[in-house]
C-alpha cells in the first residue's frame, strides 16, 4: 500500500466550525488519512474521546498509524450511516461534534487498481468498501439502458446521458466491459467531438454517477443527517464538506428542515404541528476554500462547508 494521501480540505475552517472543546467527544464519519482528525485529537485532553469511522480498509490502516500516539482514540471500519450504533457501542448517548468530508481521497483516485480514475486503465471497480461484492463492472454490464440513463442524468447531470447509456449497451452486446478505458471509449463515442474539445474530460460525469450509485453515496447522506443531529449534545456542531451540487442540496435542505421543521400552512397564527426546531444553521451561505488553498490543491475547487449547531 502506498501512502494514503488526502488533502484536508478547509482544515482551519472546519476545526473552527467544530468549536472543539478539550473534554468533548468528537466523531469523524469519513476518517480517510486522518488529516482533520489529527488536529481534533491534538486539541483534546485526557477526558476527551475521538471516534473515527471509515469503510475503506486502506484509510483505516493509515489513520490508525497516524493517530497511534493519541490517547482515547477509537477507529472503526464501518459506513457512517451506522454512526449512532458505533457511538453507542463506545458507551455514549451524545457527542460534542461530528465531521464529514465527502470527497474521494487522493489515494483512492491515484491508486490505479481501485478503478476510480478515468485517466488510468484499470478494472471497473470503484468500491469504497472492498467487502462489497458489487462493483462498477456490474453496474455497467447489468443495468438496463433506462437505469444507466437515470443514474448518468441524475447523479452525473450529463446532458448526453441518453446517448452514453445507449453506447454502453451497444458496446457490451459485443463484449463485456471490463476496464475503465473501455468505458471511457464508449463515453467518448457518445459525445460530439466539438463538445469533447471544449469541456473537461468527457468521462468525468459518468464516472461520478457510477461511483455514487455503487457506493449509495447520496442515499447514505440523506438518511444519516437527522440521526447525526439527534446525536449531538446541546451546542454540539455538525460540519459537512460536500463536493458537488447534489450533495450540497441534500445538506442544505436537511439543515433547513432541522432548523425550521414546522409544517403548518403559512397563514396559521400559531404552530399546531408540534414540530420543534433542533437547532440553527450557522452557515446561511456555505464556506468556500480560500484562494491560497485553491492554489495548493485544485481538487478543493468545488468544496463547500456547511455547519449546523444543536439547540
Amino acid at each position: 500500500m502506498g501512502e494514503f494521501k488526502h488533502y484536508s480540505v478547509m482544515l482551519n475552517e472546519t476545526i473552527e466550525g467544530l468549536k472543539v472543546r478539550e473534554g468533548g467527544i468528537y466523531v469523524d464519519g469519513t476518517l480517510g488519512g486522518a488529516g482533520h482528525a489529527s488536529v481534533v485529537c491534538r486539541l483534546l485532553n485526557n477526558t476527551g474521546h475521538f471516534i473515527g469511522i471509515d469503510q475503506d480498509a486502506d484509510a483505516i490502516k493509515a489513520a490508525s498509524e497516524r493517530l497511534g500516539n493519541f490517547k482515547n482514540v477509537t477507529v472503526v471500519r464501518d459506513n457512517y450511516e451506522n454512526m449512532v450504533n458505533v457511538v453507542k457501542a463506545q458507551g455514549y448517548e451524545k457527542v460534542s461534534g461530528i465531521l464529514l468530508d465527502l470527497g474521494v481521497s487522493s489515494y483512492q483516485l491515484d491508486t490505479v487498481e481501485r478503478g476510480f480514475s478515468y485517466h488510468n486503465n484499470a478494472p471497473l471497480d470503484m468500491r469504497m468498501d472492498d467487502r462489497s461484492e458489487k462493483t462498477a463492472k456490474d453496474i455497467v454490464n447489468n443495468y438496463s439502458e433506462a437505469e444507466l440513463f437515470r443514474i448518468i442524468k441524475d447523479y452525473g447531470e450529463d446532458q448526453f446521458a441518453k446517448n452514453i447509456a445507449k453506447h454502453i449497451v451497444a458496446a457490451r452486446q459485443k463484449k463485456e466491459l471490463e476496464t475503465t478505458f473501455e468505458l471511457v471509449d464508449c463515453i467518448k463515442a457518445a459525445i460530439p467531438a466539438k463538445i469533447r474539445m471544449a469541456t473537461g474530460h468527457p468521462a468525468k460525469k459518468t464516472f461520478q454517477a457510477i461511483r455514487i450509485e455503487l457506493n449509495r453515496e447520496l442515499e447514505v447522506l440523506k438518511n444519516s443527517i437527522d440521526g447525526m443531529i439527534d446525536l449531538l449534545e446541546p451546542g454540539g456542531r455538525l460540519c459537512i464538506i460536500t463536493f458537488h451540487s447534489l450533495e450540497d442540496r441534500i445538506v442544505k435542505s436537511a439543515f433547513k428542515t432541522n432548523e425550521n421543521p414546522c409544517t403548518c400552512p403559512p397563514g396559521f397564527p400559531v404552530c399546531v404541528c408540534g414540530k420543534v426546531s433542533k437547532g440553527r444553521v450557522i452557515t446561511n451561505k456555505p464556506i468556500l476554500p480560500s484562494e491560497e488553498e485553491l492554489e495548493e490543491n485544485s481538487r478543493s475547487k468545488s468544496a463547500k462547508l456547511r455547519i449546523f449547531e444543536k439547540a
